[in-house]
């Protein structure tokens, strides 16, 4: 039953459609990421106002083709010494900032986009 109602409230839920919706749920996310014990360490010293329109350009191209994003992901984080719970940490996250907000296919192409690209960054950065 708890399933059913929790499918009924998702699909009140409008999906991802426009870059405002990104935004938004980056800094809902970002915020919970700050604060993280896990994480905190690792954003104390990102400027968000610089971060957030450069992480909303990749994720606009992610999941609305928008093109825009110019930069390699991957390298900006090597020197962050990331471990997997880091990244098991920003997924919980993205995807409770997901249910948080959104439901629908894009919803789901960025769940399945942000596990791909943890175990992607994970598996390159243990392979240095």
């Amino acid at each position: 039953m708890e399933s059913h109602t929790r499918t009924n409230q998702n699909d009140l839920k409008p999906d991802i459609t426009s870059r405002q919706d990104i935004i938004i749920l980056l800094e809902y996310f970002y915020d919970r990421l700050i604060v993280d014990q896990v994480t905190q360490d690792i954003f104390k010293d990102i400027d968000m106002e610089k971060h957030i329109p450069v992480i909303t350009d990749f994720w606009s191209l992610v999941l609305l083709g928008e093109m825009g994003y110019k930069g390699n992901a991957f390298e900006k984080h090597v020197p962050l010494g990331l471990e997997k719970k880091h990244f098991d940490c920003w997924l919980h996250h993205f995807n409770a900032s997901l249910d948080h907000f959104y439901s629908g296919e894009k919803v789901e192409m960025a769940r399945q986009r942000a596990t791909s690209i943890g175990h992607i960054f994970l598996s390159k950065l243990n392979s240095l």
